[in-house]
């Protein structure tokens, strides 16, 4: 919901007590147990056992001792869930962000995640899909496939996993071929003139060999209306296709290949003005230019291009699994690339200050793991593995001023571009900010990385099993990045013009001109200890770029800094940064879980997770502090030639600074997760519900956070949440179904000295609900020979600021109240349905029915100082689904 901050406190609490009291509501079945085992005797319903797989071992739900959400093909078919970003309204710990494009994705569970707006920052959260690892968000968020379940796993998972699951694992599970006959077609018509078809057929080929096929298309059309020259943006145009191959020679061995491609051409996303800065704002007005302001929620923006995203997602992959009888040997290996090229208007009005945002990244995945997993059969079970992963990324940008930049920024200067064009010399109005002005960056890594794993249960008695999981992981990076400027403004080196602005000036107190070669050599000839007292003076004033001390100790320069948004770039590996990276660490998992009768059983854990380093693989890539002293320019007298150096550093040494460096990261360093847990499950015929409390932290939390020019790549020192989830199903009578799941938490950073606001140490992260809900109930009935249903679900989020609290070292604008609200969510889905006895079935289904509005994320305009800009949530959407199985 959007509202004011005023508003936020009171809506906020209505809400938390009201999820807090379905919860309680569902809960209290658990007080007569007795009564739901008696009415099981006379009645036929039950709940249904929920398999689990992502332990890599065939579980219920209710025997896996680790936090776990399992959403089943039903429930994904009745929700209309399309996608992982439909996933986050049924699984409350799970967030799933959508950015600035289609390939944008972050995924965030119970508060740790990121992995969006950079392909060298691999996600804390691990996405697998049939077992296969996905590592970047490009090849995650395309339309699911044919699901039989998908399996939330919270908390660091690395003792069962090869790669980066510090945070948490989403694993989708597929339909596998089978050796009858059978398929379905669907369509859907939506409002937007959406249109969806998919397609599923298996079938045998042989005794032993079994083959599926399946497709599906989905087209929308935006519903974003750009008033300006863009097209309507938000659209939808994907589509995918999948065939499967499954070869079982004898019943101990089977094979299974997947092939897969899929394709997304969208104009998207759509970011609108929140707040508008009044100098930029007008500066664009001026220009001609358009912003929609005041109204967020009008669906309606000025671009003047279309942002373009191209994505392409192929693979393939080949499972093989042996059951030698005391144990199970399983070998996944898979070739995946993922090509995205994309092209924005990121400076989100009609004027042309940006004239091409361009980015074309591809990645090339190689994976290989290999386990034996032991048949159970003894006190003993235990599973060991091997991860091998080789991933090849290639990066290139391409930023381009528009047509109206020099403008924009001659205004923002007070016409400082034209006057320091004529006092050097230069072009006037042909020199600086024109129009395809800018960077071309090529960056690139190689990344290989290798883990053992293994874990042991032990099943001390009948009821109590102890677990010990271990896992190796090392990880290698090669990185690089180069690239060439044609932005002369922003390589001015203007501490050296500057120097020679105050220079002239002092001359000229002293009655010499400075162009008159013959004055100034008898000056300093007569007077050389007055020349040098004007030189130190000079260069006091050139180097002083403080805006806070008087005008005539300060460069006059110093406010066309902020407009240097696009320096020189330092090409590394060089003869200081060598691009390299070996992480390596050991991490394990602790558990004791204890069936206390055949209805609860209880567990407590320990566990480690690990992340190795992420670089920064973009423009606002940085020497560290320790490489680097940002400061003072190196200065040359342009009367005597004498050098005045800048502060020493190894670049600086090397004869590598270029002008206008300035330091900051390559790369964030490895994060370190743990996570203590204790948890209870319970099962009866009709009730069924999990409780969990964690405490968990991440070291080193590898934060990414926007600036308004650029991204900030850095370690957070420590980051921790300790909260409560609960997860609860009710079959309430033989025909309704109530479900609630719900997490609760407290989350810190508990030490962040270097963020780009300070020190932020003790506050609450931005964009963290305390309070995250998903609450459901299904009517199933029968009409005449009609097997019918009525759903809905309520997804809640508590308030969250948008922005990071300002530290103490902060001196710029309080986005957050500037912004003056926050984000809560209270959104509500329905779907109403019947499938037929010869499996044709008609769906009637809503998303954001009653038009939920807030801002999904929020960040500062785009060199725009005071702008505020954000993603708004979707409009309601609602359609026709028909089915037909066979």
């Amino acid at each position: 919901m959007f509202s004011y901050n005023s508003n936020k406190a009171r809506s906020g609490g209505l809400r938390a007590i009201l999820c807090l009291g379905t919860g309680v509501t569902a809960l209290a079945a658990f007080a007569a147990p007795a009564y739901a085992q008696e009415e099981a005797a006379e009645e036929t319903r039950t709940l249904q056992a929920v398999t689990v797989t992502a332990t890599k071992r065939e579980q219920t739900l209710q025997d896996v001792p680790i936090a776990v959400s399992v959403v089943g093909a039903d429930v994904i078919e009745k929700a209309e869930i399309v996608d992982l970003g439909d996933l986050q309204s049924i699984v409350p710990s799970l967030r799933v962000g959508q950015l600035q494009s289609s390939a944008n994705t972050n995924f965030v569970i119970r508060g740790f995640g990121n992995g969006a707006n950079n392909a060298g920052i691999e996600p804390s959260v691990g996405v697998f899909i049939d077992g296969v690892y996905r590592s970047r968000s490009a090849s995650q968020i395309s339309d699911l496939p044919n699901i039989e379940r998908v399996e939330v796993l919270r908390g660091p998972q690395s003792t069962l996993f090869g790669k980066n699951a510090s945070a948490g694992v989403i694993s989708v599970v597929t339909k596998k071929p089978t050796f009858d006959t059978e398929g379905s077609v669907e369509g859907t018509l939506s409002n937007f003139n959406g249109r969806r078809v998919g397609g599923y057929f298996t079938a045998p080929i042989s005794d032993t060999v079994a083959f599926s096929l399946s497709g599906n298309y989905n087209v929308r059309d935006g519903y974003v209306e750009d008033i300006a020259d863009g097209p309507d943006t938000n659209e939808r145009n994907r589509y995918g296709i999948r065939g499967e191959l499954l070869f079982e020679p004898s019943e101990d061995l089977s094979f299974r290949l997947i092939g897969d491609y899929d394709t997304i051409d969208e104009t998207c996303c759509a970011a609108v003005n929140l707040v508008n800065g009044a100098i930029p704002g007008a500066v664009i007005n001026a220009l001609g230019g358009q912003i929609v302001t005041g109204a967020p929620f009008s669906n309606r923006v000025a671009y003047n291009f279309g942002s373009e995203n191209e994505i392409d997602n192929s693979g393939i992959s080949l499972q093989g699994d042996y059951d030698a009888g005391f144990a199970t040997l399983t070998s996944i290996t898979a070739f995946r690339t993922s090509d995205l090229s994309q092209n924005a208007d990121s400076d989100f009005s009609s004027a042309d200050l940006i004239g091409r945002n361009a980015n074309t990244t591809n990645i090339e995945t190689f994976t290989q793991e290999l386990r034996l997993t032991s048949s159970g059969d003894g006190a003993i079970d235990w599973m060991i593995g091997g991860f091998y992963f080789d991933e090849k990324v290639a990066i290139e940008n391409d930023f381009q001023f528009g047509t109206d930049f020099r403008g924009y920024v001659n205004a923002l200067s007070g016409g400082a571009i034209s006057q320091i064009e004529g006092a050097l010399g230069l072009p006037i109005g042909t020199t600086f900010g024109q129009a395809g002005q800018g960077p071309r960056e090529t960056f690139g890594q190689d990344n290989q990385a290798y883990s053992f794993f293994g874990t042991v249960d032990w099943h001390a008695t009948d009821r109590l099993t102890a677990t010990l999981g271990v896992n190796y992981t090392n990880d290698e990076k090669s990185a690089f990045g180069s690239a060439t400027n044609t932005d002369s403004f922003s390589a001015l080196n203007l501490t050296q013009v500057g120097y020679n602005l105050v220079l002239q000036t002092l001359l000229a107190q002293n009655g010499v001109s400075i162009t008159n070669p013959a004055q100034v050599g008898a000056f300093i000839q007569g007077n050389p200890a007055a020349y040098a007292a004007i030189q130190q003076g000079a260069l006091g004033v050139a180097r002083n770029f403080n805006p806070n001390t008087p005008a005539q100790t300060r460069n006059p320069l110093a406010a066309l800094t902020a407009l240097q948004f696009l320096p020189p770039f330092l090409a590394f590996p060089n003869a200081v940064e060598d691009g390299q990276t070996n992480d390596s660490d050991t991490t394990y998992t602790l558990r004791l879980a204890y069936d206390v009768n055949d209805n609860f059983n209880v567990y407590g854990s320990y566990a480690t997770g690990f992340k190795a380093t992420s670089w920064n693989l973009s423009r606002d890539s940085r020497p560290f502090g320790t490489d680097f002293v940002a400061g003072s320019q190196r200065v040359v007298d342009p009367v005597t030639g004498q050098v005045f150096a800048a502060p020493a550093s190894p670049i600086t040494n090397a004869g590598l600074g270029v002008t206008n460096l300035t330091s900051g990261t390559r790369y964030a360093g490895p994060e370190t997760a743990e996570v203590f847990e204790i948890g209870l499950k319970a099962a009866f015929d009709t009730f069924a519900f999990n409780v969990a409390l964690f405490d968990q932290s991440i070291e080193g939390f590898q934060s990414n956070v926007f600036t308004g020019v650029g991204f900030s790549l850095a370690n957070a020192g420590k980051q921790s949440t300790q909260g409560l989830e609960v997860d609860a199903t009710w079959n309430a009578t033989e025909n309704l179904m109530l479900t609630f799941a719900g997490t609760f938490q407290d989350p810190v950073y508990d030490s962040f000295t270097g963020s780009t606001t300070g020190d932020i140490s003790g506050t609450t992260p931005s964009g963290i609900p305390e309070t995250a809900t998903s609450t459901s109930a299904t009517y199933s009935f029968d009409v005449k020979n009609l097997a019918a249903f009525v759903r809905a679900d309520w997804q809640y989020e508590s308030p969250v600021a948008y922005f990071d609290a300002v530290g103490t070292g902060f001196t710029g604008t309080d986005n957050n109240a500037l912004l003056g609200y926050e984000k809560e969510i209270s959104t509500i889905n329905a779907s109403a349905g019947f499938t037929t006895e010869g499996g044709l079935g008609v769906t009637f289904w809503g998303r954001n029915i009653f038009d939920d509005q807030y801002i999904t994320t929020a960040f500062p305009g785009v060199a725009q100082a005071g702008t505020l800009s954000g993603y708004p949530s979707a409009p309601p959407t609602y359609g026709v689904t028909i089915r037909k199985s066979f």
